[in-house]
């Protein structure tokens, strides 16, 4: 959201106000939001809505919800914003939505239409969508899925990913300035895991024991980024860790700052795992992907992926596949679904013009 938040700043008409929940206020995961913070002398206000149960189940995952719907009703029964901007499909996001539709606020929603059917993700975007205004879609495909859904032509922009708009704007970390941020440096060959729990999985670790086996028996370099805030990520947390104690060239990242995330990525072998940015910001950096079982299964993505099922044998190959010099050249400039990196630059031009009042509001006004 870094690159909407300037490009909204930018626009002296609109009054910008930021809401933080979650994972951005908790010390486990980073404690990401005290990166967030107004510039002095901008139209910037900040909220911050505690709501992330110390938990490591699904219990704890509803409950969150629960918690974060009585926060975030406060925050937007005080604010009262003309629109409401929501991003991708985390489940926390159903709690602003809930509150702003009893609420009668509009919600504009990024990265509907995608599909990831092994995780509860997949459910939560598609709701979103539903409850949303307005939609920016990632890609062509998801901008048609969310027209099939009923969602009148006139509220559906194709702008591409946020997430893209760094690798455009702003300039990468070289190796060295890495190996100073980190304190190590990242070999040619190092392999990035980043391995969620799998929501859709009634044990969301299922998968993973095949995952971290085949890493265990790796020469190379290997680099953990610590899982989301989901059911089993503790579990994970500790595999992870366990697995550095044994492995001779192993390291633990709790959380890294965009840029220097992407610079990590940039400068690895190969990214392993199942996260959404090995599928939308690898082809633009042009790294080698190994996407790993089903969390997400059906998501659109260029020819520097390898789907495969989470067995070793399979995961073990597309490694190989993933490190050989010749497919890292073949995969250097690869056209990327996801967009060019001007999304904020559309979305805040479609969100200043919005119609406020009761023509966004009204569905199918037609129909009144």
């Amino acid at each position: 959201m870094r690159w909407l938040v300037d490009e909204l700043l930018r626009n002296p008409q609109i009054e910008l106000q930021l809401i933080t929940l979650g994972p951005h206020l908790s010390p486990a995961f980073g404690h990401t939001g005290k990166s967030i913070a107004s510039p002095e002398g901008t139209r910037f206000s900040l909220e911050q809505v505690e709501c992330l149960l110390d938990s490591d189940t699904d219990v704890g995952m509803a409950k969150t919800i629960g918690v974060a719907t009585l926060g975030i009703a406060d925050t937007l029964a005080r604010l009262r914003p003309d629109i409401l901007v929501l991003i991708a499909d985390r489940y926390e996001m159903l709690a602003p939505a809930a509150a702003a539709l009893a609420l009668r606020i509009p919600m504009a929603h990024i990265e509907g239409g995608e599909i990831t059917v092994g995780a509860i993700d997949d459910s939560v975007r598609n709701a979103l969508t539903k409850m949303s205004h307005l939609h920016f879609a990632c890609t062509r495909k998801a901008a048609e899925r969310i027209a099939a859904m009923g969602e009148e032509n006139w509220r559906i922009t194709f702008s591409g990913s946020l997430s893209l708009d760094a690798l455009r704007r702003e300039r990468l970390l070289t190796r060295l300035q890495l190996k100073k941020k980190l304190g190590f440096e990242i070999g040619t060959n190092a392999v990035v895991c980043i391995y969620h729990p799998v929501t859709m999985l009634s044990n969301t670790v299922e998968e993973a024991a095949e995952v971290f086996d085949t890493l265990r028996n790796l020469d190379q370099q290997l680099v953990f980024v610590y899982p989301n805030a989901d059911a089993g990520s503790r579990e994970l947390i500790r595999i992870a860790v366990d697995l550095v104690s044994e492995h001779q060239n192993a390291r633990v990242l709790v959380n890294l700052e965009h840029r220097g995330y992407l610079s990590l990525l940039k400068n690895a072998g190969v990214l392993v795992g199942n996260s959404s940015s090995g599928i939308i910001e690898s082809t633009s950096l042009g790294i080698p992907v190994v996407n790993i079982g089903i969390r997400q299964r059906g998501r659109e993505h260029a020819g520097n992926v390898f789907d495969v099922p989470a067995k070793r044998r399979f995961i073990q190959a597309a490694i190989r596949r993933a490190l050989a010099p010749d497919f890292r050249k073949s995969v250097q400039g690869l056209e990327n679904p996801y967009g060019s990196g001007r999304a904020a630059q559309i979305i805040g031009k479609v969100l200043a013009s919005a119609p406020l009042g009761p023509k966004l509001l009204f569905k199918h006004a037609e129909l009144l």
